[in-house]
């Protein structure tokens, strides 16, 4: 994906899309960053000095998987899982450049979240196609 360009109503339909995620499917946090680590979007409960750490160490974690997916001739995993004793961790791709984190407890459906998580990367990733198009067309 080229560079993308967010502007301010983009981030503000982001925002609104991660914030329909978490109402929808019960989960209680919910990030959207790129894969170096940094924050483009947060919505949810969680403290803010956890959610810059987080960011930052699911993108290492998630490109440590994808070194392991390649040890098996995947290109990467698209999809990651962490199970806790009370909270879980979803990571999604979104394109090529970011990724997906949605937190959430024990009280919350799997399958919910990931019926939730489907729909929030489909209008994600149709915006940041919509985005491309208006940048190449000006």
């Amino acid at each position: 994906m080229a560079d993308l360009v967010l502007t301010k109503q983009s981030l503000d339909r982001i925002d609104a899309i991660l914030a329909n995620l978490i109402t929808r499917s019960g989960a209680h946090t919910v990030l959207l960053i790129d894969k170096a680590g940094q924050l483009i979007s947060f919505q949810g409960s969680m403290d803010q000095e956890k959610v810059a750490s987080l960011a930052a160490l699911t993108a290492a974690n998630y490109g440590a998987t994808t070194a392991i997916a390649r040890l098996f001739g995947e290109q990467e995993f698209t999809l990651l899982f962490h199970k806790g004793k009370e909270e879980n961790i979803h990571f999604s791709n979104v394109g090529d450049e970011y990724l997906m984190i949605t937190i959430f407890n024990n009280n919350t459906h799997l399958g919910l979240v990931r019926l939730e998580v489907r729909k929030g990367l489909e209008q994600i990733e149709a915006m940041f196609a919509e985005n491309l198009r208006q940048w190449f067309n000006t």
